[in-house]
């Protein structure tokens, strides 16, 4: 047994803090960057899709890299690009005032690409560091150290309430204090070797090994898995706070699924020793779709708060029991194995999960818009088309317009804000600049549309809560087309005698 190990999974633990409290946060932050820099739901998606995209592509990267440098001098790495991520936010206020509303895009999208790295790395180091440590138990043990995710969640909720009082830069940054922990206890302690290391396995037969139509069958799968937990946890705060019709409650539902998650995960290993890993997990599909459709259908909070609860219990086990089955079916292949697989989920994540949530949200706000009155969208509607995939390209509703009416017209907190900024930007005689320029086109476009508001406002709302509800409804059918796929699977293994692990020196063997 390596005696530190309690240490390296509580630093394995930290990381996955580190990652959800910064994810929590930025769910947290959506609604002030659309009215702040006057982002579309799709850029937002595009945001928090770079800071899943990123995960994913360094997953691969550094599962291919952990024979060779070990590790240690991985999670380093990792703690250097946390750093650097943290230093970037607050350069967005500036480029902001300085160079306008794209540039300002830019940096955001850079900046959660590089905490995405750091999350990637540390992902494809822990997943199979910990699978070393606890040979007997991996499934067991991948749930609590998967705990972590759902524990930064609640705290990055937490944070995120704090948002309008406190500088949003100084929330966004407070995962480095679990990066920086983490980081102590990897400078300090040893490390033990891959199985690679030991010469146990080659690199080309690990990847041998995972070249099956079972491998690639649980790639698609997990790909499903990434899109339904974490592309929906990217909208889910603001998708539920529009349904309540109160942003507030969506921050606290969120805070509320994380906590259940943290504390489940604790108890996967008498459950996987009931009904097995496979078995988990269709149980687990069957609820998050169920949770989902129950989510779009929502009217008034008790309502939402049983619906999100069985959410929770169905994605609560998905991703740490999908990294255990790999762990159970391909023990000596883990280090690539399980970086095939974080690399399907977060990429999945990325480049749809967060992009094709906002893109629905946008696509189905804007018709309804269009139904209900023409006029109203031809006011609210982006400058620009976004598209997703072969979809057809549509134009979403302008975030900071959309800010603006929903503060309930001239008197609301908004517009005393554009007459402020004016204001105070007329004195210092710098409203003409082009700082200012984009502040300047909304005032005009405020000016000239406020006498609509009332009327503009309740069809607004209107559509932004259909789109809201259509999004997380066609999103249910991925984790119910994961439930076929979990029921096939266990009659795969069924027909050859029952679900069992590879044991030591066995071939890695999977069901055709």
């Amino acid at each position: 047994m390596i005696e530190n190990r309690k240490k390296l999974l509580i630093a394995g633990f930290l990381t996955l803090i580190a990652a959800g409290l910064g994810f929590g946060v930025r769910t947290g932050l959506l609604a002030v960057w659309s009215k702040t820099y006057g982002f579309t739901f799709t850029e937002l998606g595009a945001i928090t899709g770079g800071g899943l995209l990123g995960f994913g592509l360094i997953i691969l990267i550094a599962g291919f890299l952990i024979d060779a440098l070990g590790y240690k001098k991985l999670l380093i790495i990792a703690l250097f690009c946390h750093v650097v991520s943290a230093v970037m936010l607050f350069f967005a206020t500036p480029i902001f005032n300085s160079a306008g509303r794209d540039a300002t895009y830019y940096i955001l999208y850079c900046s959660m690409f590089i905490f995405a790295v750091g999350n990637g790395i540390c992902e494809a180091v822990i997943n199979p560091l910990v699978a070393t440590l606890y040979p007997k138990e991996k499934t067991h043990y991948l749930n609590i150290l998967h705990a972590g995710w759902p524990g930064g969640l609640v705290l990055g909720g937490l944070v995120a309430l704090l948002a309008g009082s406190i500088q949003w830069e100084l929330l966004m940054a407070t995962f480095l204090i679990p990066s920086l922990l983490y980081g102590y206890i990897t400078l300090t302690e040893q490390f033990p070797e891959t199985e690679a290391q030991k010469g146990t396995i080659s690199y080309g037969d690990m990847f041998v090994n995972c070249v099956t139509p079972f491998f690639i069958f649980l790639l698609l799968v997990q790909a499903m898995v990434g899109y339904v937990e974490l592309g929906t946890d990217s909208w889910i705060s603001k998708i539920t706070g529009s349904i309540l019709a109160n942003a507030k409650y969506g921050g606290m539902l969120f805070i509320y699924t994380s906590m259940l998650m943290f504390v489940l995960r604790f108890f996967a290993g008498p459950i996987v020793h009931r009904i097995s890993s496979l078995g988990l997990l269709l149980l687990s599909a069957c609820l998050g779709a169920l949770g989902l459709y129950l989510i779009s259908n929502a009217q008034g909070l008790g309502y939402m708060l049983l619906a999100v609860t069985v959410y929770a219990l169905g994605k609560t086990f998905l991703w740490p029991t999908m990294l255990g089955v790999v762990g159970e079916q391909y023990p000596r292949s883990a280090t690539v194995a399980m970086a095939l697989l974080g690399f399907a989920g977060m990429t999945s994540a990325g480049a749809l999960g967060g992009p094709g949530i906002g893109y629905k949200q946008d696509r189905y706000a804007s018709e309804k818009l269009q139904e209900i009155s023409e006029p109203t969208f031809q006011r609210y509607q982006a400058d620009e088309e976004n598209g997703f995939l072969i979809f057809k390209p549509i134009r979403g509703l302008d975030g900071q317009k959309v800010g603006v009416v929903l503060d309930k017209s001239e008197a609301g907190q908004r517009g005393v804000a554009l007459a402020r900024d004016k204001e105070i930007a007329q004195q210092a005689e710098v409203w003409e600049t082009d700082t200012f320029k984009q502040k300047r086109e909304l005032d005009d476009w405020w000016q000239a549309n406020q006498q609509f508001a009332a009327e503009d406002a309740e069809h607004v709302d209107t559509a932004g809560l259909h789109g809201s509800r259509m999004a997380i409804r066609l999103t249910a059918l991925i984790p119910a087309t994961m439930a076929v796929c979990y029921l096939l699977m266990i009659l795969g293994f069924r027909a050859k005698g029952g679900y069992r692990h590879a044991e030591e020196g066995e071939p890695e063997a999977t069901p055709q």
